[in-house]
Protein backbone atom coordinates (compact mmCIF):
# COMPACT_ATOMS: atom_id res chain seq x y z
CA UNK A 1 0.00 0.00 0.00
CA UNK A 2 1.39 3.38 -0.98
CA UNK A 3 0.44 6.98 -0.69
CA UNK A 4 2.30 9.90 -2.13
CA UNK A 5 3.38 13.41 -1.32
CA UNK A 6 1.73 15.94 -3.61
CA UNK A 7 4.21 18.14 -5.45
CA UNK A 8 2.90 21.72 -5.51
CA UNK A 9 6.35 22.90 -4.48
CA UNK A 10 9.60 21.89 -6.23
CA UNK A 11 11.38 20.76 -3.07
CA UNK A 12 8.77 18.11 -2.22
CA UNK A 13 9.65 14.57 -3.20
CA UNK A 14 7.59 11.46 -3.72
CA UNK A 15 7.74 8.95 -0.86
CA UNK A 16 5.99 5.71 -0.04
CA UNK A 17 4.30 5.51 3.33
CA UNK A 18 2.93 2.32 4.87
CA UNK A 19 1.28 0.94 7.99
CA UNK A 20 1.75 1.55 11.69
CA UNK A 21 -0.28 1.04 14.87
CA UNK A 22 -0.80 3.09 18.01
CA UNK A 23 -2.56 6.27 19.10
CA UNK A 24 -0.74 9.56 18.74
CA UNK A 25 -0.29 11.68 21.87
CA UNK A 26 -0.65 15.44 21.80
CA UNK A 27 2.15 15.48 24.40
CA UNK A 28 4.69 15.07 21.61
CA UNK A 29 3.94 18.60 20.35
CA UNK A 30 4.24 20.15 23.81
CA UNK A 31 7.35 18.11 24.65
CA UNK A 32 9.26 19.48 21.67
CA UNK A 33 7.97 22.98 22.36
CA UNK A 34 9.35 22.74 25.90
CA UNK A 35 12.64 21.34 24.65
CA UNK A 36 13.01 24.20 22.16
CA UNK A 37 12.32 26.76 24.88
CA UNK A 38 14.96 25.18 27.11
CA UNK A 39 17.67 25.23 24.43
CA UNK A 40 16.93 28.84 23.54
CA UNK A 41 17.07 29.84 27.21
CA UNK A 42 20.40 28.09 27.69
CA UNK A 43 21.84 29.79 24.62
CA UNK A 44 20.24 33.18 25.45
CA UNK A 45 18.57 33.49 22.04
CA UNK A 46 16.90 36.87 21.45
CA UNK A 47 13.10 36.97 21.01
CA UNK A 48 13.04 37.61 17.24
CA UNK A 49 15.25 34.70 16.14
CA UNK A 50 13.63 32.45 18.71
CA UNK A 51 10.17 33.32 17.37
CA UNK A 52 11.35 32.49 13.85
CA UNK A 53 12.68 29.14 15.02
CA UNK A 54 9.50 28.35 16.98
CA UNK A 55 7.26 29.16 14.04
CA UNK A 56 9.28 26.92 11.75
CA UNK A 57 9.29 24.14 14.35
CA UNK A 58 5.54 24.13 14.74
CA UNK A 59 4.65 24.59 11.09
CA UNK A 60 6.84 21.58 10.30
CA UNK A 61 5.15 19.46 12.97
CA UNK A 62 1.69 20.58 11.85
CA UNK A 63 2.36 19.89 8.18
CA UNK A 64 3.63 16.41 9.06
CA UNK A 65 0.76 15.27 11.30
CA UNK A 66 -1.95 17.00 9.28
CA UNK A 67 -0.78 15.12 6.17
CA UNK A 68 -1.92 11.88 7.81
CA UNK A 69 -5.55 12.88 8.42
CA UNK A 70 -5.94 16.04 6.30
CA UNK A 71 -8.29 17.78 8.73
CA UNK A 72 -7.05 21.26 7.90
CA UNK A 73 -5.69 23.16 4.95
CA UNK A 74 -1.89 23.00 4.99
CA UNK A 75 0.22 26.12 5.26
CA UNK A 76 2.25 25.53 2.08
CA UNK A 77 3.42 21.91 2.00
CA UNK A 78 0.66 19.91 0.35
CA UNK A 79 1.70 16.58 1.87
CA UNK A 80 -0.44 13.43 1.88
CA UNK A 81 0.23 10.28 3.89
CA UNK A 82 -1.55 7.05 4.74
CA UNK A 83 -3.81 7.45 7.78
CA UNK A 84 -2.02 4.67 9.64
CA UNK A 85 1.33 6.48 9.57
CA UNK A 86 2.65 7.29 13.05
CA UNK A 87 1.84 10.89 13.91
CA UNK A 88 4.18 10.84 16.89
CA UNK A 89 7.10 9.71 14.75
CA UNK A 90 6.28 12.31 12.10
CA UNK A 91 6.04 15.15 14.63
CA UNK A 92 9.21 14.11 16.43
CA UNK A 93 11.28 13.81 13.26
CA UNK A 94 10.04 17.18 12.02
CA UNK A 95 10.89 18.88 15.30
CA UNK A 96 14.28 17.21 15.55
CA UNK A 97 15.34 18.35 12.08
CA UNK A 98 14.25 21.94 12.62
CA UNK A 99 16.07 22.18 15.94
CA UNK A 100 19.16 20.54 14.48
CA UNK A 101 19.16 23.16 11.72
CA UNK A 102 19.23 25.95 14.29
CA UNK A 103 21.39 24.26 16.93
CA UNK A 104 23.84 21.86 15.26
CA UNK A 105 26.03 21.97 18.36
CA UNK A 106 23.18 20.35 20.28
CA UNK A 107 23.15 17.19 18.14
CA UNK A 108 23.95 14.84 21.02
CA UNK A 109 21.13 16.18 23.20
CA UNK A 110 18.72 16.29 20.28
CA UNK A 111 19.60 12.72 19.28
CA UNK A 112 18.77 11.63 22.82
CA UNK A 113 15.51 13.58 22.80
CA UNK A 114 14.48 12.03 19.49
CA UNK A 115 15.33 8.54 20.71
CA UNK A 116 13.25 9.09 23.85
CA UNK A 117 10.34 10.48 21.85
CA UNK A 118 10.34 7.51 19.48
CA UNK A 119 10.98 4.82 22.07
CA UNK A 120 7.32 4.15 22.87
CA UNK A 121 6.26 3.72 19.25
CA UNK A 122 6.13 0.14 17.90
CA UNK A 123 8.88 -0.62 15.41
CA UNK A 124 6.68 -0.97 12.35
CA UNK A 125 6.79 0.38 8.83
CA UNK A 126 4.48 3.13 10.01
CA UNK A 127 7.07 4.37 12.48
CA UNK A 128 9.79 4.40 9.84
CA UNK A 129 7.53 6.14 7.35
CA UNK A 130 6.42 8.63 9.98
CA UNK A 131 10.05 9.54 10.50
CA UNK A 132 10.47 9.94 6.74
CA UNK A 133 7.39 12.16 6.58
CA UNK A 134 8.71 14.34 9.40
CA UNK A 135 12.06 14.67 7.66
CA UNK A 136 10.34 15.82 4.46
CA UNK A 137 8.12 18.32 6.31
CA UNK A 138 11.14 19.85 8.06
CA UNK A 139 13.08 20.10 4.80
CA UNK A 140 10.12 21.79 3.16
CA UNK A 141 9.74 24.40 5.90
CA UNK A 142 13.47 25.11 5.90
CA UNK A 143 13.30 25.67 2.15
CA UNK A 144 10.29 27.97 2.55
CA UNK A 145 12.18 30.22 4.96
CA UNK A 146 15.61 30.05 3.36
CA UNK A 147 15.40 33.53 1.82
CA UNK A 148 13.17 35.24 4.37
CA UNK A 149 15.66 38.02 5.10
CA UNK A 150 16.50 36.84 8.60
CA UNK A 151 20.24 36.92 7.83
CA UNK A 152 20.22 40.57 6.71
CA UNK A 153 23.19 42.45 8.12
CA UNK A 154 22.39 44.97 10.86
CA UNK A 155 23.23 48.55 9.79
CA UNK A 156 21.47 50.73 12.38
CA UNK A 157 23.07 54.19 12.45
CA UNK A 158 22.98 56.06 15.77
CA UNK A 159 22.01 59.71 15.54
CA UNK A 160 24.83 62.02 16.54
CA UNK A 161 26.90 65.03 15.57
CA UNK A 162 30.60 64.85 14.61
CA UNK A 163 32.69 64.14 17.66
CA UNK A 164 29.75 63.73 20.07
CA UNK A 165 29.59 60.55 22.15
CA UNK A 166 26.52 58.33 21.97
CA UNK A 167 26.04 55.01 23.82
CA UNK A 168 27.82 52.29 21.88
CA UNK A 169 25.48 49.32 22.40
CA UNK A 170 23.82 48.51 19.06
CA UNK A 171 20.02 48.28 19.30
CA UNK A 172 18.41 44.86 18.96
CA UNK A 173 16.41 43.48 16.04
CA UNK A 174 16.75 46.49 13.74
CA UNK A 175 16.29 44.27 10.66
CA UNK A 176 13.48 42.08 12.01
CA UNK A 177 10.73 44.26 10.55
CA UNK A 178 11.99 43.56 7.03
CA UNK A 179 11.89 39.75 7.29
CA UNK A 180 9.22 37.82 5.43
CA UNK A 181 6.12 37.17 7.56
CA UNK A 182 4.00 34.01 7.49
CA UNK A 183 0.56 35.60 7.16
CA UNK A 184 0.59 39.39 6.89
CA UNK A 185 1.60 40.80 3.54
CA UNK A 186 4.53 42.78 4.96
CA UNK A 187 5.76 44.23 8.22
CA UNK A 188 4.05 47.50 7.38
CA UNK A 189 0.55 46.08 6.75
CA UNK A 190 -0.70 47.12 10.18
CA UNK A 191 1.79 49.92 10.81
CA UNK A 192 0.07 52.35 13.20
CA UNK A 193 -0.27 56.11 12.95
CA UNK A 194 2.64 58.10 14.40
CA UNK A 195 3.00 58.50 18.17
CA UNK A 196 1.33 61.58 19.67
CA UNK A 197 2.89 65.02 19.43
CA UNK A 198 5.03 66.04 22.38
CA UNK A 199 2.70 68.92 23.23
CA UNK A 200 -0.49 66.82 23.00
CA UNK A 201 -2.83 65.91 25.84
CA UNK A 202 -2.13 62.20 25.30
CA UNK A 203 1.64 62.64 25.52
CA UNK A 204 1.42 64.86 28.57
CA UNK A 205 -0.88 62.44 30.39
CA UNK A 206 1.05 59.26 29.55
CA UNK A 207 4.59 60.48 30.08
CA UNK A 208 3.59 61.87 33.47
CA UNK A 209 1.88 58.60 34.35
CA UNK A 210 4.96 56.52 33.64
CA UNK A 211 7.22 59.09 35.29
CA UNK A 212 5.36 58.37 38.54
CA UNK A 213 4.28 54.76 38.13
CA UNK A 214 7.29 53.33 36.29
CA UNK A 215 10.10 54.95 38.27
CA UNK A 216 12.57 52.69 40.03
CA UNK A 217 11.92 54.52 43.31
CA UNK A 218 8.18 55.03 42.71
CA UNK A 219 5.99 55.69 45.74
CA UNK A 220 2.86 55.35 43.58
CA UNK A 221 3.32 51.81 42.29
CA UNK A 222 1.92 49.13 44.62
CA UNK A 223 3.92 46.04 45.70
CA UNK A 224 1.76 43.87 43.44
CA UNK A 225 2.34 46.17 40.49
CA UNK A 226 6.07 46.01 41.16
CA UNK A 227 5.90 42.21 41.18
CA UNK A 228 3.91 42.23 37.92
CA UNK A 229 6.40 44.58 36.29
CA UNK A 230 9.33 42.33 37.21
CA UNK A 231 7.42 39.16 36.30
CA UNK A 232 7.03 40.33 32.70
CA UNK A 233 10.67 41.18 32.23
CA UNK A 234 10.33 37.68 30.74
CA UNK A 235 9.94 38.16 26.98
CA UNK A 236 9.72 36.21 23.73
CA UNK A 237 8.30 32.70 23.31
CA UNK A 238 8.96 31.67 26.95
CA UNK A 239 6.44 34.36 27.94
CA UNK A 240 3.59 32.76 26.00
CA UNK A 241 4.46 29.12 25.26
CA UNK A 242 3.41 27.98 28.77
CA UNK A 243 0.02 29.61 28.14
CA UNK A 244 -0.42 27.74 24.84
CA UNK A 245 0.53 24.46 26.52
CA UNK A 246 -2.07 25.01 29.24
CA UNK A 247 -4.78 25.78 26.70
CA UNK A 248 -3.98 22.63 24.71
CA UNK A 249 -4.04 20.53 27.88
CA UNK A 250 -7.25 22.08 29.18
CA UNK A 251 -9.02 21.33 25.90
CA UNK A 252 -7.66 17.75 25.80
CA UNK A 253 -6.48 18.23 22.24
CA UNK A 254 -5.28 15.34 20.16
CA UNK A 255 -1.99 15.57 18.28
CA UNK A 256 -3.39 17.18 15.12
CA UNK A 257 -5.42 19.84 16.91
CA UNK A 258 -2.55 20.54 19.28
CA UNK A 259 -0.12 20.89 16.39
CA UNK A 260 -2.52 23.29 14.66
CA UNK A 261 -3.00 25.40 17.80
CA UNK A 262 0.75 25.81 18.26
CA UNK A 263 1.38 26.47 14.57
CA UNK A 264 -1.25 29.22 14.46
CA UNK A 265 -0.04 30.86 17.66
CA UNK A 266 3.64 30.71 16.70
CA UNK A 267 3.28 32.07 13.16
CA UNK A 268 1.04 34.83 14.49
CA UNK A 269 3.58 35.69 17.18
CA UNK A 270 6.37 35.72 14.62
CA UNK A 271 4.36 38.10 12.42
CA UNK A 272 3.65 40.30 15.44
CA UNK A 273 7.39 40.64 15.95
CA UNK A 274 7.92 41.51 12.28
CA UNK A 275 5.15 44.12 12.46
CA UNK A 276 6.25 45.71 15.71
CA UNK A 277 9.90 46.05 14.71
CA UNK A 278 8.86 47.53 11.39
CA UNK A 279 6.97 50.22 13.31
CA UNK A 280 9.61 50.68 16.00
CA UNK A 281 12.42 51.45 13.60
CA UNK A 282 10.16 53.43 11.26
CA UNK A 283 9.23 55.89 14.03
CA UNK A 284 12.39 55.51 16.18
CA UNK A 285 10.50 56.98 19.14
CA UNK A 286 12.27 57.66 22.42
CA UNK A 287 11.93 55.57 25.55
CA UNK A 288 10.68 57.03 28.86
CA UNK A 289 14.19 57.11 30.34
CA UNK A 290 15.30 59.33 27.46
CA UNK A 291 12.17 61.45 27.30
CA UNK A 292 11.99 62.17 31.03
CA UNK A 293 15.68 63.01 31.35
CA UNK A 294 15.33 65.35 28.34
CA UNK A 295 11.84 66.69 28.98
CA UNK A 296 13.07 70.28 28.93
CA UNK A 297 13.84 70.15 25.20
CA UNK A 298 10.18 69.44 24.34
CA UNK A 299 9.19 72.90 25.63
CA UNK A 300 6.11 71.35 27.25
CA UNK A 301 5.71 73.02 30.67
CA UNK A 302 3.39 70.18 31.79
CA UNK A 303 6.10 67.51 31.54
CA UNK A 304 8.86 68.29 34.04
CA UNK A 305 12.38 67.01 33.58
CA UNK A 306 13.91 64.56 36.04
CA UNK A 307 17.63 64.45 35.43
CA UNK A 308 18.25 61.14 37.24
CA UNK A 309 15.03 59.26 36.44
CA UNK A 310 15.36 55.49 36.02
CA UNK A 311 12.76 52.81 35.17
CA UNK A 312 12.05 49.80 37.37
CA UNK A 313 14.07 47.53 35.05
CA UNK A 314 16.69 47.83 32.35
CA UNK A 315 15.08 49.34 29.26
CA UNK A 316 15.08 46.99 26.22
CA UNK A 317 17.53 47.99 23.51
CA UNK A 318 15.21 49.07 20.73
CA UNK A 319 12.87 52.01 20.06
CA UNK A 320 9.73 52.44 22.14
CA UNK A 321 6.71 52.71 19.84
CA UNK A 322 4.74 50.52 19.85
CA UNK A 323 4.97 48.00 22.70
CA UNK A 324 6.36 44.65 21.49
CA UNK A 325 5.33 42.62 24.52
CA UNK A 326 1.80 44.01 24.15
CA UNK A 327 1.40 43.15 20.48
CA UNK A 328 2.76 39.63 20.96
CA UNK A 329 0.58 38.78 23.96
CA UNK A 330 -2.50 40.27 22.26
CA UNK A 331 -1.77 38.32 19.08
CA UNK A 332 -1.34 35.02 20.89
CA UNK A 333 -4.36 35.55 23.14
CA UNK A 334 -6.52 36.43 20.12
CA UNK A 335 -5.55 33.19 18.37
CA UNK A 336 -6.11 31.14 21.53
CA UNK A 337 -9.51 32.70 22.24
CA UNK A 338 -10.63 32.12 18.67
CA UNK A 339 -10.02 28.39 19.08
CA UNK A 340 -10.54 27.66 22.76
CA UNK A 341 -12.74 30.49 24.07
CA UNK A 342 -11.77 33.00 26.73
CA UNK A 343 -12.81 31.45 30.05
CA UNK A 344 -9.95 29.31 31.34
CA UNK A 345 -7.91 28.93 34.51
CA UNK A 346 -4.29 29.78 33.73
CA UNK A 347 -1.15 30.30 35.78
CA UNK A 348 2.52 31.00 35.15
CA UNK A 349 5.83 31.46 36.87
CA UNK A 350 8.67 33.58 35.57
CA UNK A 351 12.44 33.31 35.73
CA UNK A 352 12.56 37.08 36.27
CA UNK A 353 10.38 36.98 39.40
CA UNK A 354 11.39 33.93 41.47
CA UNK A 355 8.70 32.70 43.84
CA UNK A 356 5.87 34.61 42.12
CA UNK A 357 2.95 32.82 40.45
CA UNK A 358 0.45 34.78 38.42
CA UNK A 359 -3.07 33.41 37.85
CA UNK A 360 -5.92 34.38 35.53
CA UNK A 361 -9.42 33.11 34.83
CA UNK A 362 -9.53 34.48 31.29
CA UNK A 363 -7.00 34.43 28.47
CA UNK A 364 -7.72 38.14 27.91
CA UNK A 365 -6.68 38.88 31.51
CA UNK A 366 -3.22 37.43 30.84
CA UNK A 367 -2.80 39.69 27.80
CA UNK A 368 -4.04 42.79 29.62
CA UNK A 369 -1.64 42.16 32.49
CA UNK A 370 1.32 42.02 30.12
CA UNK A 371 0.40 45.45 28.75
CA UNK A 372 0.05 46.99 32.20
CA UNK A 373 3.33 45.41 33.27
CA UNK A 374 5.26 47.43 30.69
CA UNK A 375 3.96 50.64 32.25
CA UNK A 376 4.83 49.44 35.76
CA UNK A 377 8.31 48.54 34.48
CA UNK A 378 8.86 52.05 33.13
CA UNK A 379 9.35 50.82 29.56
CA UNK A 380 6.23 51.92 27.64
CA UNK A 381 3.70 54.74 27.59
CA UNK A 382 0.04 53.76 27.85
CA UNK A 383 -0.71 54.92 24.29
CA UNK A 384 2.00 52.56 23.05
CA UNK A 385 0.50 49.61 24.91
CA UNK A 386 -2.96 50.33 23.46
CA UNK A 387 -1.60 50.60 19.93
CA UNK A 388 0.32 47.36 20.41
CA UNK A 389 -2.77 45.52 21.62
CA UNK A 390 -4.78 46.77 18.66
CA UNK A 391 -2.13 45.59 16.20
CA UNK A 392 -2.01 42.23 17.96
CA UNK A 393 -5.76 41.71 17.71
CA UNK A 394 -5.65 42.42 13.98
CA UNK A 395 -2.80 39.98 13.35
CA UNK A 396 -4.38 37.31 15.55
CA UNK A 397 -7.75 37.64 13.84
CA UNK A 398 -6.17 37.50 10.39
CA UNK A 399 -4.13 34.42 11.25
CA UNK A 400 -6.95 32.47 12.90
CA UNK A 401 -9.39 33.49 10.18
CA UNK A 402 -7.32 32.60 7.13
CA UNK A 403 -4.76 29.94 8.05
CA UNK A 404 -4.94 26.16 8.63
CA UNK A 405 -8.71 26.21 8.16
CA UNK A 406 -10.82 23.15 8.83
CA UNK A 407 -11.65 21.20 5.69
CA UNK A 408 -15.35 20.75 5.05
CA UNK A 409 -14.94 17.17 3.89
CA UNK A 410 -12.08 14.98 5.03
CA UNK A 411 -11.30 13.00 1.94
CA UNK A 412 -9.47 9.72 2.37
CA UNK A 413 -6.00 9.76 0.75
CA UNK A 414 -5.70 7.70 -2.38
CA UNK A 415 -4.46 4.18 -1.73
Amino acid sequence: MKTFLATKSPFLIIAALAVCVGTARADVIMDWNTKADAIAAEKKVLPAPQARMMSMLHVAMFEAVNAIERRYTPYKLDLVADRSTSKEAAASAAAYNILLKFYPDQRSALDAALLASLSGIPDTDGKANGIELGNIAASGVIALRRDDGSDTQEIYRPYTAPGVYVPTVVPASSTSGATSPWVITSGSQFRPVPPPALDSETWTRDVNEIRELGARNSTTRTPEQTAIGRFWFLVGPPSFNPIIRQVASAKHMDVVDCARLFALAEIAANDAIVAVFDAKYHYNFWRPVTAIRNADITHNPMTPREASWLPLGETPMHPEYPCAHCIISATVSTVLRSIAGDEMELSMTSSTAPGVTRKWSRIQDYSDEVANARIYAGFHYRFSTEVGKDMGRKIGDLTAGTQLRELEARAEPKQ
